[in-house]
């Protein structure tokens, strides 16, 4: 066997541009796999890190359809979700143990000669702990301010931008539908979310100034409760289905006039999707490995046409069949191999750059390099193994009359 090796390998040797070139389809389709199943797997966790910033165990409550004459109306139509039902669920659902009713809206800030026209949330102290959102500088509103209907806000970074030019604007006022608001805090910054919606251009107010003083409602757009814990999120979920049914007046037989939604099934769909995508992506970048593979398979047979009179002489010398099949099956693993590890580096390296270039998270797991080495040895054996059949099945004779 080292006898082999060392033939195949003084055989690759001597044709040392050639067997690079044979070997470039391998190192293309290795590095292009690698980097798309790299931007994939990256892309899931950016996805899932920016899921669960919406919120700790989160379930949302929104309202549901309806079908009024004869025509259906989409999700959020009705208007059956009322506050009364967020202060039910807090009491009522033991595996609850937050709640923030919600009321949004978009109006023009303006602050001196500044404006802006921002999202107004209308929510209670709880929304800021069941997103896990930190304050900035300043202080969230309090349950006080909720019941007195305070005209005071937090403020997200982009209306702090907007509005003062970066400064903290916390004890400033800012006129919202031309009714004074005082800032009392800021929020950190979050980016963008899984939407595409930025997260910092929001305003906060107590969820009775925004009913009763910017946008004259009286129900709820949506609801926000968290959980005890993961494992509690199902049985928050029953026990929130069954009170609401039963505050609605809702039949067996009826249909649920809201919904309940759960970060879990957003983030099983996203995963889904970015799966189907991956494999997509590296389906087509392992094109070019099946076309490093027929590359390989044709020098091969040029190697078996070329040295014919070697393998007489070999096989006059005693050298057995198998002999011949495996020197020349180790020579078409070996370029493979040596495409392999040479398209691992570089796709790692192609990982790194786009990972900088575009700022998007690259995540290189030992799995998929294993995988994609294996494969790139594969198809050094698929393809190898006629070339080297071929040449095992000379005819010694012959061979030694090849000119």
């Amino acid at each position: 066997m080292k006898f082999v090796l060392r033939a195949a390998f003084r055989s690759i040797s001597r044709n040392k541009v050639r067997s690079i070139l044979t070997t470039l389809g391998i190192m293309i389709g290795v590095a292009a796999v690698i980097a798309m199943v790299a931007l994939g797997q990256g892309a899931t966790v950016m996805i899932q890190i920016q899921i669960a910033e919406l919120g700790s165990n989160l379930i949302m409550v929104v309202p549901g359809s309806t079908n009024r004459a004869g025509v259906r109306w989409g999700a959020r139509s009705l208007t059956t979700l009322k506050l009364e039902d967020a202060d039910a669920i807090r009491e009522e659902c033991s595996a609850v143990t937050e709640v923030a009713p919600v009321v949004r809206g978009m109006a023009q800030a303006v602050s001196g000669d500044q404006n802006w026209a921002a999202p107004i949330l209308g929510t209670t102290p709880s929304y800021v702990a069941i997103r896990s959102w930190p304050m900035e500088s300043g202080e969230m509103f309090t349950e006080h301010d909720v019941r007195i209907a305070s005209k005071v806000c937090v403020v997200g970074k982009v209306v702090v931008n907007k509005l003062f030019l970066g400064a903290d604007p916390v004890g400033q006022m800012v006129r919202i539908k031309k009714i004074p608001f005082k800032i009392i805090g800021t929020l950190k910054e979050r980016g963008q979310n899984v939407f595409g919606d930025d997260q910092d251009d929001i305003v906060l107010v107590p969820i009775s100034s925004a009913q009763k003083k910017l946008f004259g409602l009286t129900h709820l757009h949506t609801a926000l409760a968290s959980a005890a814990s993961a494992d509690h999120i199902p049985i928050a979920q029953n026990q929130m289905r069954l009170l609401l049914r039963q505050r609605h007046n809702i039949e067996l037989k009826d249909d649920e006039d809201f919904a309940l939604r759960t970060l879990s099934d957003l983030i099983e769909t996203t995963e889904a999707t970015l799966r189907i995508l991956t494999i997509l992506l590296s389906t087509v970048a392992s094109i070019s490995l099946v076309v490093g593979g027929v590359g390989v398979m044709n020098i091969m047979l040029v190697s078996v046409t070329e040295r014919t009179r070697e393998i007489g002489i070999r096989r006059a010398i005693g050298a057995r069949r198998r002999d011949i099949l495996w020197q020349f099956l180790v020579e078409s693993v070996a370029l493979s191999a040596m495409g392999g590890v040479i398209g691992v580096a570089g796709g790692m390296a192609i990982t790194a750059i786009m990972s900088h270039v575009l700022n998007w998270p690259t995540l290189v797991s030992p799995g998929t390099v294993l995988v994609a080495f294996s494969f790139s040895g594969g198809v050094g054996v698929f393809f190898g193994f006629y070339p080297a059949h071929k040449a095992a099945l000379l005819n010694p004779i012959e061979a030694l009359r090849y000119e």
